[in-house]
């Protein structure tokens, strides 16, 4: 079992092997990607922020409806 696993370790591999490397170009990418997802994000934290103030200016307003109703029953 260990001479299996000598000779599965350094048999050759059947990986592509690439010679050139363009890591600028990807570090570029990567940069430009973060700051579109950074974009994004805020856009989207804006967003919820306007629902959750139009969700509480509703609830503020069915609070009044409804008190309004309970005060006009008891006069």
């Amino acid at each position: 079992m260990i001479r299996k696993f000598i000779e599965w370790y350094f048999s050759p591999t059947e990986k592509l092997i690439i010679e050139e490397h363009n890591f600028y170009s990807k570090i570029v990418e990567l940069e430009e990607r973060i700051a579109k997802l950074e974009e994004e994000n805020i856009e989207t934290s804006n967003t919820l922020y306007e629902i959750m103030n139009a969700i509480d200016a509703v609830d503020v307003r069915i609070d009044i409806l409804t008190g309004e109703k309970w005060i006009n029953k008891d006069v």
